[in-house]
């Protein structure tokens, strides 16, 4: 399909289809979907926090076969080398030469499963093709898929044997997303479908003519960078952003409780973000909903408490709750 022939309101259809779909698969699981959808029109990747058990896996799972996508999955362990992440040059004794071997992060849509357990050492590798788009072995530079989408998770239940990620390699993730545990009605649900897939054998495979093919995802991301933000809206999410650098212009008690704010990195982040939510949504034009709707999850991890305020209790989404309750709405 010729990306250029491919019309708005078909990508929308297509798109809305596909969120039904996943909503069906993955329940109780609706705000995750809708980032994930998020992350993927906006070219970013997704850091995902919560308990063993809440379908994170199950979620990129049935958005990468409904992808134009290969997708692989990477389990961390203390005991995983760079390597294992990248790939490597292998010794060919009957050639007499050195061959790449490409890791699993030459797929399209890659799940790095508790990413929290392995050393800084495997994190950087990962973060650092995350970020450039490409991974070099050796003296040669190898280019990632165009189309490459990273679901990191980490669980927050247990401590020994895991490596925090630093905060500055947070920052690599478009949004930072913490998820719960289902309600009753909706846990109710969950044991209906697992029943029906026990029955079955599993999920039903997806048709082929159902994905979405990468022209289709490309021709969405210059659909939502082509949205309409008006100029106040812009000025209200930049406020934002230089809100959590000099919060003393809003609040002095705020300013002792913020130790780092976000970059320009996050700026760029919470933008993107906030149009794909209004494209989503079904609009052509951003509303300041879509920016404070998002704002958590994009800034809650590059908005840093001092010592003393993690000491009362406060981390980066209380505190960007707290800037978009004393920022003004354009």
């Amino acid at each position: 399909m010729d990306s250029q022939t491919v019309d708005e309101a078909g990508l929308r259809a297509r798109f809305d289809a596909l969120r039904t779909e996943l909503v069906k698969e993955v329940v109780g699981q609706d705000r995750l979907i809708e980032r994930l959808l998020i992350t993927l029109l906006a070219n970013g990747h997704l850091l995902v926090e919560g308990a063993p058990g809440l379908a994170k896996t199950t979620a990129i799972r049935a958005l990468a076969q409904r992808l134009e996508a290969d997708f692989a999955r990477i389990q961390f362990t203390p005991d995983l080398l760079p390597a294992d992440v990248t790939g490597s040059d292998v010794w060919r004794p009957q050639d007499g030469h050195f061959e790449f071997q490409p890791g699993p992060i030459f797929h399209s849509i890659l799940l790095a499963d508790e990413i929290n357990r392995a050393p800084a050492k495997v994190q950087s590798a990962l973060l650092e093709a995350m970020g450039e788009r490409q991974v070099t072995v050796g003296k040669r530079t190898w280019p990632l898929p165009e189309l490459f989408l990273v679901m990191a998770t980490q669980n927050p239940i247990e401590q020994e044997g895991t490596f925090p990620l630093p905060e500055a390699q947070l920052d690599r993730f478009l949004m930072y997303v913490r998820i719960g545990y289902p309600q009753a009605d909706t846990e109710s649900e969950i044991l209906r479908l697992a029943r029906e897939r026990a029955r079955t054998g599993g999920a039903s495979p997806v048709a082929a003519s159902t994905q979405l093919s990468r022209q289709e995802v490309f021709a969405a991301r210059r659909a939502v960078l082509d949205l309409h933000m008006a100029t106040a809206l812009e000025r209200y999410l930049v406020e934002l952003v230089l809100a959590s650098r000099e919060p003393a212009r809003y609040d002095a008690g705020l300013a002792r409780k913020i130790a780092w704010g976000a970059s320009p990195r996050g700026s760029i982040a919470l933008e993107r973000c906030a149009r794909a939510r209004a494209w989503l949504s079904g609009r052509d034009f951003v509303t300041p909903e879509d920016v404070r709707e998002v704002a958590t999850d994009v800034l809650g991890h590059r908005v840093l408490p001092s010592f003393e305020a993690s000491a009362e209790g406060w981390d980066g989404p209380r505190l960007v709750a707290e800037l978009l309750r004393l920022v003004p709405l354009p």
